[in-house]
C-alpha cells in the first residue's frame, strides 16, 4: 500500500500579498499540488480584513470562509444579507457571487477555503474542546490548521508536531479509511479540511 505523504506547513513561511483593492492583505497556506496562486484546484489562505468592502470573484470555484480572530462578520451575496459570522463558524457560497463584507466590531483574520467543486468534494470542519478530538476520514487529503497554542496530529499511530498557531498538516494520498487524534497543549482548537477527488 503506498505510503501518505505527510506534510508540515509553518506559519512563519506562509507568503504574504496585497488585495488588488487594498482593503486587506491574504497569506497562503497552500493549494493542491502541482498548482499555483494563479491557478489552482483547491487553496488555503488567512486573510487579514482591515476595513469593509467588496470580495474578489473567483469565478467557476466555490468558497467556504470561518473566521479566526475578532469580532466576525457579515456578509451580503448577490444582495443578500447573511447572518452575522463569528469566529469559528464556516459560511459556504459561490466565488462567482457579488459579495461585500461589514466588520462587526473592528478588523478580523479568516481562514478561507476555494476550490472547484466539478473536481473535489469538500468538508470543514472545526474541532474545539479541552478534551483531545479524534475523528475517522477515507478523504484522499486531510489538512489540520492549528488555530491554538501546540497542536500534536496522531495519524494511525504516528504523531505530528503543529508547534506554532496557524501551522497547517497536510496528509496527502490515502487510500484506505485512517484514525485522526488531535491533542493540544491547553485544549484543542484546529480547523479540519477533507479533500475528495470526484470520479471521472
Amino acid at each position: 500500500m503506498t505510503q501518505p505523504d505527510i506534510r508540515l506547513y509553518r506559519a512563519a513561511d506562509y507568503p504574504r500579498m496585497p488585495w488588488k483593492n487594498g482593503g486587506g492583505t491574504t497569506q497562503e497556506v497552500t493549494c493542491n499540488p502541482g498548482g499555483s496562486t494563479a491557478a489552482f484546484d483547491w487553496r488555503l489562505s488567512i486573510a487579514d480584513v482591515a476595513q469593509e468592502g467588496g470580495f474578489s470573484a473567483f469565478t467557476g470555484l466555490q468558497r467556504i470562509i470561518t473566521v479566526l480572530q475578532g469580532k466576525g462578520i457579515q456578509l451580503t451575496v448577490d444582495g443578500q444579507q447573511q447572518a452575522p459570522l463569528t469566529p469559528r463558524q464556516a459560511y459556504a457560497f459561490d466565488g462567482s457571487a457579488a459579495v461585500h463584507c461589514r466588520l462587526l466590531d473592528g478588523p478580523i483574520r479568516d481562514f478561507n477555503l476555494i476550490y472547484r467543486p466539478e473536481r473535489y468534494q469538500a468538508r470543514l470542519q472545526w474541532a474545539c474542546g479541552a478534551k483531545p478530538w479524534t475523528f475517522h476520514s477515507s478523504a484522499q487529503s486531510v489538512l489540520v490548521l492549528n488555530a491554538g497554542a501546540a497542536l500534536t496530529v496522531n495519524v494511525d499511530g504516528a504523531d505530528h508536531a503543529l508547534p506554532a498557531q496557524y501551522d497547517c498538516l497536510h496528509i496527502d494520498g490515502r487510500q484506505a479509511l485512517a484514525a485522526y487524534r488531535l491533542v493540544g497543549e491547553g485544549g484543542v482548537d484546529a480547523c479540519i479540511i477533507e479533500l475528495h477527488p470526484r470520479q471521472g
